[in-house]
């Protein structure tokens, strides 16, 4: 990718989209639009976006990520999620863009006992997921360059996420029950946009050969997986003494116990075999990850987001 490519990132200012601004410095001329320029529930107004940048890269963080409302907003999460990127698909497709775009683990069951591969069949439980693999669907029938990444349990230094609603509870509360039979791999953003960063670099250098070779769906996760009861104790063995009280107890449950609007797969580790094979990427074990942000953090910030705790 010359310096002088134009970068086009939508949903720049979320958690993924802002560290895809940080890890795509130097690579090329960055154009960041807001909502009210390249508005995904508006598909003539993203299409004009895209027609007036003319860019070569589009990366889309993007996407409508409410997963219980999104069980009585179908309408807007397909719009965003499934509309939206087979607009980008064809306008990268008419220009002769690459189209990198992120998907979900939610587009499975749970139903499998060992890592998903992106050969298995998808069958989502809820209609964010659903939206995410129909988004897939309309990027792969569009016949342009892409590249799409499945991910995982996403959160970072910045936004709504799994680590900001603990930091929050664990300074409100002394006791709290998180769910504790759903698996998956907490990855985050910042692995995210440094494996994009390479991904995109070498294969539009022809590292990786012609764009038949590579264009595709890829799983990428952080390694290793771990429940979210997990993933909560951890937070707290790093990182509790910032909360400036003792951290709280927290208690494993069931999903059974905690109820929520949609329903979610309980097994939705990914492999990665497919990503590190084809790229030779792998992204750091989940909790080295978790280090990583941590570190970045100086003032811990408390927002509230919907995860299995209560």
């Amino acid at each position: 990718m010359s310096r002088s490519g134009r970068i086009l990132i939508l949903g720049a200012s979320g958690q993924v989209g802002r560290e895809l601004q940080r890890s795509f410095v130097g690579a090329g001329e960055l154009l960041c639009p807001g909502r009210s320029e390249a508005d995904l529930a508006s598909p003539d107004k993203l299409r004009e976006t895209v027609r007036n940048v003319q860019p070569d890269v589009i990366l889309n963080a993007a996407a409508y990520t409410a997963v219980d409302r999104a069980e009585t907003e179908r309408d807007l999460a397909f719009a965003v999620n499934a509309e939206a990127p087979r607009v980008l698909a064809e306008e990268a497709a008419r220009c002769n863009a690459l189209l990198v775009h992120y998907s979900t683990d939610y587009v499975f069951d749970g139903s499998k006992r060992g890592p998903w591969l992106e050969t298995d069949p998808a069958n989502p439980l809820n209609v964010y997921g659903a939206s995410k693999l129909a988004g897939e669907i309309a990027i792969q029938a569009a016949g342009g360059n892409y590249l799409i990444f499945r991910t995982s349990w996403v959160y970072g230094p910045h936004g709504k996420n799994f680590l900001f609603t603990m930091l929050r509870l664990g300074r409100e509360r002394d006791h709290l029950q998180i769910v504790d039979d759903q698996t998956g791999a907490p990855t985050t953003s910042i692995a995210l946009a440094e494996a994009t960063r390479t991904i995109v670099e070498r294969a539009l250098a022809g590292d990786y050969g012609t764009p038949s070779g590579w264009i595709g769906l890829y799983h990428m996760t952080c390694a290793g997986s771990v429940t979210w009861f997990g993933f909560a104790r951890r937070i707290f063995e790093c990182y509790g003494v910032l909360l400036g009280k003792r951290p709280p107890e927290i208690v494993p449950t069931d999903s059974a116990n905690y109820k929520t609007d949609a329903k979610r797969p309980l097994n939705s580790a990914l492999s990665n075999r497919k990503l590190l094979e084809c790229f030779g990427i792998a992204l750091p074990a989940w909790d080295a990850a978790l280090d990583r942000v941590l570190a970045t953090m100086v003032v811990p910030q408390f927002t509230e987001t919907e995860h299995g705790a209560s």
